[in-house]
């Protein structure tokens, strides 16, 4: 099943994520990725989280597929230019719902 992955994080003061940014959107989408969504912070409308400055809304083919991009031996060199590039990461895993009811009713 597919899953989203929501990144909301603030860019720190270096060129790292800049080097992560060049190489992941071809590495996210090789792995089963696809980003979807980008977005520069607005404003808050409700709700208690700190606002993040950047947010980036990726739909993964499943939670392996996710699982695979993080931890492939191939990409232990991108990893930490994300890592450094950014503070404050918030990343949440959500499962892709075709509608409500198993928000409703998740025994059914």
């Amino acid at each position: 099943m597919a899953v989203y992955a929501l990144n909301l994080f603030d860019l720190a003061d270096n060129d790292e994520y800049l080097k992560y940014a060049k190489r992941s959107a071809a590495e996210v989408e090789k792995h089963g990725g696809k980003v979807l969504a980008l977005g520069k912070y607005n404003s808050a409308l409700v709700g208690d989280i700190e606002p993040r400055t950047v947010m980036i809304l990726v739909e993964w083919e499943s939670k392996d597929a996710f699982d695979h991009y993080c931890n492939d031996p191939e990409l232990a060199d991108l990893h930490p230019h994300r890592e450094q590039g950014t503070k404050n990461y918030v990343w949440h895993l959500f499962d892709k719902l075709d509608g409500l009811k198993p928000l409703f009713y998740p025994q059914a």
